[in-house]
């Protein structure tokens, strides 16, 4: 049952006027080339044709299972558009050139599907080397991880799932430890904020556990470890609350990332074969009114939550952009961010930045055949990303007919 707070959080939220105008495509194709915008239409009229993209990803799959050649076509493509290069040193211009409008950078190293020692501890590197990179570039304020990248998913299910572990995996699960460990230590002795990747619900028990650790022993000076909550799981607006409580009697910031969730399909299809209650909302309204009372919460605590708002979602925006006015929190809070993917959205991320707003870019890197696996994954999302895929495409037409040909 809701309690007469949350609806009248509810209300709030719903009252929340538009205060913001995301139809300025001067703003959100000024850095643009005719050419990117022409590579931009026809990317996302693919990307919006959900049959297409089932094709094209089991074509590539399939590539990359015999090995064969995939560099050439996609890197000036979808790759160019969605990524930010295949090292940090090659992300440099795109990290300028957002800076240039306002918008800082996030360097996610976007390995996916690695199940090799060696393959981790590359990662682990990497991580690191995203750290040394935002410690000495302003325009870099944050690194991210996703725990999926340091270790097996299936060894944290099996931690998860309570059931014993071998020797060899024992060994295996600290070593996991130690490199979250040090990541942490690293952030610590630089001061540079790190964001941990949200992961599926029947690993992220342990992940929250861990980073609720990380938080406890490092954001007692500053928001610096960022927990992700997926707010289509109907436990998360809770856990949140719940969390800041804890954290606000142990003197430490509370800090996390908001986003509406990755796994969609996958949760309610293993809910389904495994018998168990699908830990998501069954509807998009339920997870959109979780989302938009969890930035509140998270606004209206300010002084000791530290909130990352990633999000598409222009009346989310809106709604959090008002709510900020409404409580007189600057524009450019420390402690209040915006998050976009590199190649989606520029409409919000560029006006929100023009506006003074705190705005990130999470700007994917690292060889082209890694992050095949990454590229998949966004594409299948955004074909279930109602109105996403057309409203990039509708500003895009709406500069042509403005006189731009793109």
């Amino acid at each position: 049952m809701q309690s007469d707070d949350d609806q009248e959080r509810h209300e709030y939220l719903s009252a929340c006027m538009v205060m913001i105008d995301f139809n300025d495509t001067d703003i959100a194709f000024n850095d643009k080339s005719p050419a990117e915008i022409r590579r931009a239409y026809w990317l996302f009229r693919i990307v919006g044709n959900p049959t297409l993209v089932k094709i094209g990803a089991a074509m590539l799959s399939l590539a990359m299972a015999i090995r064969f050649p995939v560099k050439w076509v996609l890197k000036p493509t979808v790759f160019r558009h969605f990524c930010g290069g295949e090292s940090i040193a090659e992300c440099g211009p795109v990290i300028d050139r957002l800076k240039r409008s306002g918008i800082d950078t996030i360097l996610d190293f976007s390995a996916e599907g690695r199940a090799t020692e060696s393959d981790f501890e590359y990662t682990h590197q990497q991580i690191l080397m995203t750290i040394e990179k935002a410690a000495s570039d302003d325009a870099v304020p944050y690194a991210v991880f996703k725990p999926t990248g340091l270790v097996r998913v299936e060894l944290l299910e099996k931690v998860q799932s309570g059931k014993r572990l071998s020797g060899k995996e024992s060994l295996e699960i600290d070593r996991f430890y130690g490199r979250v460990n040090s990541i942490g230590e690293r952030a610590w002795e630089t001061g540079i904020p790190v964001m941990v990747d949200a992961e599926e619900s029947w690993i992220q028990d342990i992940v929250d556990t861990l980073v609720e650790g990380l938080m406890m022993k490092y954001n007692t000076r500053k928001p610096l470890i960022f927990n992700t909550l997926q707010m289509y799981r109907h436990d998360r607006l809770q856990y949140l609350r719940s969390f800041t409580g804890k954290a606000r009697e142990k003197g430490v910031y509370t800090a996390v990332k908001l986003v509406r969730g990755a796994y969609m399909e996958k949760e309610r299809e293993r809910a389904a074969e495994k018998g168990y209650a699908s830990p998501i909302f069954p509807g998009k309204q339920g997870t959109d009114d979780a989302f938009d009372e969890a930035v509140l919460f998270c606004l209206e605590q300010h002084q000791d939550v530290a909130v990352c708002i990633g999000t598409h979602n222009e009346l989310s925006c809106s709604k959090a952009v008002a709510t900020m006015e409404e409580l007189g929190i600057a524009a450019d809070h420390p402690h209040v961010s915006f998050a976009q993917l590199l190649g989606m959205s520029d409409h919000i991320s560029y006006k929100l930045a023009a506006e003074g707003y705190n705005v990130c870019k999470y700007v994917p890197y690292g060889p082209v055949t890694t992050v095949v696996p990454y590229l998949i994954r966004r594409a299948e999302e955004n074909t279930s990303v109602g109105g996403q895929t057309g409203r990039e495409l509708m500003l895009i037409r709406s500069r042509r007919s403005e006189g731009r040909r793109v």
